[in-house]
């Protein structure tokens, strides 16, 4: 038997081993190829292998959305948010919020109480017609309350609501002292409404309690009255020779002025107009001035008219006397005559 040579053996390209099938590891296989060339050039140090990442997981969307449409999901979402809104609501209209925040802020003034922050005195100026019984009630407050509960503002509004009060203040005088300071309505005339007298002041307000002391002021009469009356102060002083004579004035159809001078009934009547008020009470000042109308046992002047003077005198009347003559007197405006002067002749005296 022949002899095998290495003739014999054959190698194909297929059976040849590459770098990418040789089970060695890349470091043997290195060593082994610089081994049998050691004259080779070494080779280029391969890089690390990176390692492979897993690819991200898709993240599947609620199941709650793939069923929705975007409008649909907006929707919802409104809903949800009205629902929260209404709860909120509900809750709020409960009054707990409310009954916790007060009974929170009760203890804590409590608290300032004990501390010393207490009402102990309450000192006021300015009342003389005000009572004090009035005016506590107006504070809300007793001894021992907390100075710090006090609300200034609406302390001072319920004051002012008093009829008698014009204006108030308020202040703390800590630790324990509250002042008030009050500021009254004044009195400037007596209105009589269903046969009851009433003070009022300028703005119109009624003061309650008694009249004593005012009777001298001007007497006004009729409905609406008060309201009318500081425009009727302000006429009059515009005349002080007549002002000082004028005894009560009656508001005629809510639109003008019937006054009395020197008596309230039987006194001189003078009409003034609803326009032009205040020339036609000039006027009357002159007429007096000039001719002292009531020397003239004048009782009434219309002054409405602005071409016209009406007048209304008594009529003297004569009686009998024990001696046989004959005397003559002026009565009461019971028996009266209208007499109308020309305006030359009211000129003329």
């Amino acid at each position: 038997m022949r002899r095998m040579s290495d003739a014999d053996i054959i190698i194909s390209p297929e059976d040849r081993l590459g770098p990418s099938t040789d089970p060695r590891p890349p470091r043997q296989r290195g060593a082994a190829h610089a081994e049998a060339a050691p004259h080779a050039r070494p080779m280029r140090a391969e890089a690390p292998a990176v390692p492979k990442t897993k690819p991200a997981r898709k993240r599947r969307a609620p199941l709650l959305a793939t069923l929705l449409t975007p409008f649909q999901r907006m929707v919802a979402a409104g809903v949800a948010a009205i629902g929260v809104l209404v709860f909120a609501l509900v809750v709020w209209h409960s009054g707990a919020p409310q009954r916790a925040a007060r009974a929170l802020g009760d203890s804590l003034l409590a608290l300032t109480a004990k501390a010393g922050f207490r009402v102990e005195d309450i000192t006021v100026t300015g009342r003389s017609r005000t009572t004090s019984e009035e005016i506590l009630a107006a504070l809300g407050v007793k001894r021992g309350d907390p100075i710090l509960g006090l609300d200034l503002e609406d302390a001072k509004d319920r004051l002012e609501a008093i009829p008698s009060v014009r204006a108030a203040a308020v202040e703390r005088r800590l630790p324990h002292a509250l002042h008030v300071v009050i500021a009254e309505r004044r009195p400037v005339a007596l209105w009589q409404h269903d046969g009851v007298f009433v003070l009022i002041d300028g703005e119109g307000h009624q003061i309650p309690g008694g009249i004593a002391g005012y009777e001298d002021l001007p007497l006004v009469v009729g409905d609406g009255a008060p309201v009318a009356t500081a425009d009727l102060l302000e006429l009059i002083s515009s005349e002080p020779a007549l002002a000082s004579r004028v005894k009560s004035a009656v508001w005629v159809g809510d639109r003008r002025w019937d006054i009395h001078l020197d008596d309230p009934v039987g006194g001189l009547l003078a009409r003034l107009p609803e326009d032009q008020t205040e020339e036609a009470w000039h006027r009357l000042a002159k007429l007096e001035g000039d001719h002292g109308l009531t020397r003239r046992n004048v009782t009434m002047v219309d002054l409405r008219f602005g071409d016209r003077l009406v007048l209304r005198t008594a009529r003297p009347e004569t009686v009998h006397t024990a001696g046989g003559r004959h005397q003559s007197f002026v009565p009461r405006p019971a028996g009266a005559q209208h007499a109308e002067l020309p305006r030359r002749r009211e000129r003329g005296g």
